[in-house]
């Protein structure tokens, strides 16, 4: 891309070479001849003099107060249009070639929308129905009368099982399956278990983006539901009948036991755990390694700590914790000086009488 393709992608602007071309981006502090890279950090802003990068996206507002090397680029938003340009390359990088491979495996009575790409050795079920303009990629399952939006991405090895339902604009990365069974069993007399089968489905609502490897499992009865917006991490698993929150966030390796519900716009980070059956409210914000045993009422909370309590509480309290041998320290010594003192006060008890 040269510097004016890349302006007019972004609704940029170019002060330099509009001819200057690149094949790839770089981060700023490594960037060589040939890279584009960024600037949105001042405290990057030394290295716009020294970097040896191609093209330099910056911000509208950004002051050039040495001589610099490469072609700017301004924007609004350097983020934003960022986002855009790696979107350009990675549509470049992934592309199926062949609209439907002639190894994939496709049954007569499933449906597939206009534009779509289908993968080497994909397997779509009977009665499957997939939007048009989809990207599915190689070695991905799609079972019995799974319903898949306009414009979304399937990366290899995704299972989504049967009847499940997956929105527009979605995005399922590598080994992501969804409608696997719930984790149902009835203890028997005889301390064995019998399986209750599973029979409800997954719902992903559009434009959810779901991370490698992540699990979403059926619901034993109705519909596990990812609502609309909702980011999840890699490596989550998500049991049978929860529902996870428009635009909620989850970090990787979070659990969520069945039947819990996360509000709207709730950011989970990593390794937080979820007890069955609690409704988390609105808003809620929990740290990293966090355990939930409790419903969470109040929108807007944030929680840190195993079982997790009042962020601010946990920051007080684990100041506390870290001083906790010096404060033992001290009260053994307080300890030896008022047995000292008791001592002395007998012998003097001891020499009035």
């Amino acid at each position: 891309m040269t510097a004016a393709q890349i302006a007019h992608f972004i609704g940029g602007t170019v002060e330099g070479n509009s001819n200057a071309s690149v094949t790839r981006g770089a981060p700023i502090e490594t960037a060589q001849s040939g890279d584009f890279t960024f600037l949105d950090n001042p405290k990057y802003e030394a290295y716009a003099y020294s970097t040896q990068a191609s093209i330099l996206l910056v911000n509208n507002q950004f002051q050039v107060e040495k001589p610099i090397k490469p072609t700017i680029v301004r924007t609004a938003d350097v983020r934003t249009s960022l986002a855009i340009l790696l979107k350009i390359i990675d549509q470049a990088n992934n592309s199926n070639g062949a609209a439907i491979s002639e190894k994939a495996s496709i049954h007569p009575e499933a449906n597939v929308g206009a534009g779509t790409e289908i993968g080497v050795f994909t397997v779509i079920e009977q009665g499957a129905v997939i939007g048009k303009n989809c990207k599915i990629y190689p070695q991905v399952f799609i079972g019995r009368n799974v319903r898949i939006g306009d414009n979304c991405t399937l990366y290899p090895g995704v299972r989504v099982h049967f009847d499940c339902e997956i929105g527009k604009n979605c995005i399922l990365h590598a080994n992501a399956v969804i409608g696997a069974d719930g984790f149902g069993f009835a203890p028997q007399p005889d301390r064995t278990w019998t399986k209750i089968p599973q029979v409800g489905k997954v719902i992903v609502e559009d434009n959810v983006e779901i991370g490698a490897s992540t699990c979403i499992d059926r619901a034993s009865l109705g519909s596990t539901v990812i609502h609309s917006g909702a980011k999840l991490d890699n490596l989550i698993h998500i049991a049978h009948n929860v529902e996870v929150g428009h635009n909620a966030v989850i970090a990787a390796q979070v659990g969520v036991a069945g039947s819990t519900h996360l509000g709207d716009n709730v950011r989970v980070g990593g390794q937080v755990g979820f007890a069955g059956h609690l409704k988390i409210a609105d808003g809620t914000q929990i740290q990293a390694q966090s355990g939930l045993a409790s419903s969470i009422e109040t929108p807007g909370t944030a929680l840190f700590g195993s079982p997790a309590m009042g962020y601010r509480d946990f920051i007080k309290s684990h100041v506390v914790f870290k001083q906790l041998p010096d404060l033992q320290r001290k009260v053994f010594e307080l300890e030896k000086k008022l047995a000292e003192l008791e001592k002395g006060n007998d012998r003097g008890s001891s020499s009035r009488q």
